[in-house]
């Protein structure tokens, strides 16, 4: 996939820097004073639900397209991400259009900023109107979230990369994934000027201004933060190896002696109390920012689906059921209820408070 560029219009947060990246495309990047170094590998947390919508935050009459677009993709893709690539991109400008600095020649167009031939490759007709538009956000949002969620996909199967997926796709999408793999994950700051580099973490640190909370529909919630079961850490998150279906460790372990309590890492709602296959009896919570928690592999369940539960509040006792080499508590954080939404847990609880 070749790179992909276009003119952010943010004038306080940039500064413009010509780079050719093969193109000859304007950037616009996020001034840092950062030494150089790969991605931040997990050093932002994600946020989750709604977006804020508003004036400085994201324009009404695109809210709903940049939700459905993350949510359309399978492999936990935040709305939030969406939103902060098209502020970047073109400020919420579907009119905007970046261009040569020495010809003035058009070089990208568009919300989402897609230059011709990647719009050729990856556009689609995403309001079924029978054309493909890259001046039209129900088509360029769409195709937006179409190449992120295909790059995410991608990213997840290199966890030995620098870089978390959600970062090492959109370093794919600023500068090509062959550069990508050139680095073995986010390029450093080294590389083109530090464009890709700085983007990636603008936008890692630009979504979470862009969600709010998200607590439509559910009870009251109280209660603090916690570690999830009082056991040292076992295995890590994204540990490559067979024993995983994925080819990586999608969450990370407590080594619990069976019978162990198991806590609520924080306030929320039970959206799942029941066994499966490889997990065992498992626990999938709800938290009030839109983002689940799953405790697996338990013994005993003590929560069913629809509870509200407050944080530190036991849901169950650890075990050895499912797929294990023994017992402990295998805990994930997620973007939706769903396998293949995880994000790095450890990054995520701290900025909870949580001391881990």
């Amino acid at each position: 996939m070749e790179a992909k560029r276009g003119i952010a219009l943010l004038a306080a947060a940039f500064v413009v820097s010509p780079l050719a990246l093969g193109l000859g495309i304007i950037l616009l990047i996020a001034a840092s004073d950062d030494d150089d170094g790969g991605g931040g590998g997990g050093d932002f947390g994600l946020a989750g639900g709604a977006l804020r919508v508003g004036p400085g935050y994201v324009p009404a009459k695109y809210a709903a397209l940049i939700e459905k677009a993350a949510a359309d993709c399978d492999q936990g893709l935040p709305a939030g991400i969406l939103a902060a690539q098209i502020q970047a991109e073109s400020n919420f400008n579907p009119k905007a259009q970046s261009k040569n600095p020495k010809t003035g020649e058009p070089i990208a167009d568009g919300i989402a900023q897609f230059i011709p031939s990647t719009w050729a490759s990856s556009g689609i007709d995403g309001n079924g109107d029978g054309k493909k538009d890259v001046w039209d956000p129900e088509d360029a949002i769409p195709s937006q979230g179409k190449m992120m969620c295909e790059l995410l996909k991608t990213a997840k199967k290199h966890p030995e990369y620098n870089g978390s997926p959600i970062e090492l796709a959109l370093a794919g999408y600023n500068a090509g994934w062959g550069r990508v793999q050139e680095y073995k994950g986010v390029p450093p700051a080294s590389f083109a000027e530090g464009q890709t580099y700085n983007y990636v973490k603008f936008i890692m640190a630009a979504q979470a201004k862009l969600t709010a909370p998200d607590t439509s529909g559910d009870p009251e919630m109280s209660g603090e933060w916690t570690k999830p079961v009082n056991a040292p850490l076992g295995t890590p998150y994204h540990q490559s190896g067979g024993m995983w279906s994925s080819g990586y460790h999608t969450g990370i372990d407590f080594v619990a002696p069976i019978g162990t309590p198991i806590r609520a890492a924080g306030p929320g709602k039970v959206v799942s109390a029941s066994r499966v296959a490889a997990y065992g009896r498992q626990v999938i919570i709800r938290h009030a920012d839109g983002m689940y928690t799953q405790y697996a592999h338990m013994s005993e369940l003590k929560v069913s689906t629809g509870d509200t539960v407050k944080g530190g509040q036991v849901i169950g006792l650890s075990g050895a059921d499912g797929n294990v080499s023994g017992p402990h508590l295998h805990f994930e954080v997620r973007t939706g209820p769903d396998y293949g939404t995880d994000i790095a847990p450890l990054p995520y609880l701290r900025k909870k408070g949580v001391n881990i």
